[in-house]
């Protein structure tokens, strides 16, 4: 009777280098994220509602006589920079495949969410504030154009709405340690 043996081949195993492991793989994004298309639709959804609170703020004449309306502006202003900023950020890691989820961007997402978001939803406020007392207790709406300064404050408070958004996207990637997963930072700016 024959029988057959079964042959054992040797198998190359790749070397081991210190240091060198399996390659990063991205977990599920988080929809609205950083690097994410929900997270740069949210970014130019709070460019477009700071946009459009600075637009119609300039446009009323005597806009600079009141304190709270100079800072609706300046908030504005400093809303769209950051929005359009991070915006355009989103925009080329998705482009180019890069993941922003790292402690380092995570980090400065969170601080500029929060600061951006503090001061969008100051300025929205001293804004009905002022709008309140001149239409309710002073009966002056007239004259001092209360219904483009309601549309201000609204597109303010909307785009306070979704920095909002964005903030909470990103302090929960600080906060799960989800975002450890990626490259360096040097490594995605080169």
């Amino acid at each position: 009777m024959e029988a057959s043996y079964p042959a054992v081949h040797p198998v190359g195993v790749p070397p081991q280098f210190k240091g060198a492991g399996p390659p990063a793989t991205r977990m599920k994004d988080l929809p609205g994220s950083a690097g994410t298309l929900g997270g740069m639709g949210i970014r130019f959804g709070q460019f477009a509602f700071a946009l459009t609170s600075f637009s119609v703020m300039i446009t009323i004449p005597d806009f600079s006589s009141v304190t709270a309306f100079c800072f609706l502006v300046a908030a504005m202003v400093f809303q769209c920079m950051w929005s359009l900023s991070m915006g355009i950020l989103d925009g080329y890691a998705i482009l180019s495949g890069q993941c922003l989820h790292n402690s380092l961007f995570v980090s400065l997402f969170v601080v500029g969410d929060w600061v951006t978001s503090t001061i969008t939803f100051s300025g929205a406020c001293a804004t009905a504030g002022i709008t309140v007392l001149i239409d309710n207790d002073l009966n002056r709406c007239g004259p001092n154009h209360c219904s483009r300064l309601e549309a201000a404050v609204a597109m303010a408070f909307l785009s306070w709405i979704m920095i909002s958004l964005s903030f909470f996207f990103s302090f929960w990637l600080l906060s799960s340690r989800y975002h450890f997963i990626c490259k360096s930072p040097l490594q995605i700016i080169l």
